[in-house]
């Protein structure tokens, strides 16, 4: 029976792996932790190896048994081919992050809160946002935002006027999204009695 295109298929624990020397997965698994913002300590925790262990492995000072390559695997979420040397061609990186919604904001600013998401992962190809708009009028500004990037907004509740310097203000609702050149001159600014909450997500 032919595989559905959805199938999920695991790894079989008995296969052997392949035989990296210690240097080259030592060195994968500093990118890993890196990627991760993960502590030498954190990652022995979370791993369910000894610190001294992991610090070897990565060090290129031990070589791993099968048994500590399957934590280290499951630690970091990776199938053993994945952890072992990134595939050639244009294969997943398995990279995922989780934020939940009990986290709270970590940055402010005086027209606007920001709740970083995905935080935990390094190099992003982009960089997603919680927005809590908190200006009400255009003359909260005293300049224009610019930067240098592309812009997604999505109105994830209340409602948002979007100010341009090339085009007439814009006012979004709840499900209303806009893409914009972030070079551009632009003010946000909720334009209700609450404060609009906004899905940003900026190219890198």
């Amino acid at each position: 029976m032919p595989e559905h295109p959805l199938q999920i298929v695991p790894s079989n624990p008995k296969d052997p792996p392949p035989n990296p020397t210690s240097l080259d997965l030592g060195v994968r698994l500093r990118e890993l932790r890196t990627e991760r913002g993960w502590s030498l300590d954190e990652a022995a925790e979370r791993i369910g190896l000894s610190r001294s262990s992991l610090y070897k492995i990565e060090k290129g000072k031990m070589s791993p048994t099968f048994e500590a390559l399957r934590k280290l695997s499951e630690g970091f979420g990776l199938d053993l081919q994945h952890l072992l040397g990134a595939p050639s061609g244009p294969h997943a990186t398995a990279r995922r992050a989780i934020t939940r919604k009990g986290s709270k904001p970590r940055y402010t600013s005086d027209h606007y809160y920001y709740r970083p998401l995905a935080e935990e992962l390094a190099h992003k190809a982009m960089l997603p946002f919680e927005l809590i708009v908190r200006a009400r009028s255009l003359d909260d500004f005293e300049d224009w935002d610019r930067h240098d990037t592309e812009d997604f907004c999505h109105v994830l509740s209340g409602t948002m006027t979007l100010y341009t310097e090339f085009y007439e203000p814009v006012t979004l609702n709840t499900g209303d999204s806009i893409y914009y050149d972030g070079r551009m001159g632009h003010a946000c600014v909720s334009a209700g009695d609450e404060d609009a909450v906004v899905l940003w997500v900026s190219s890198r």
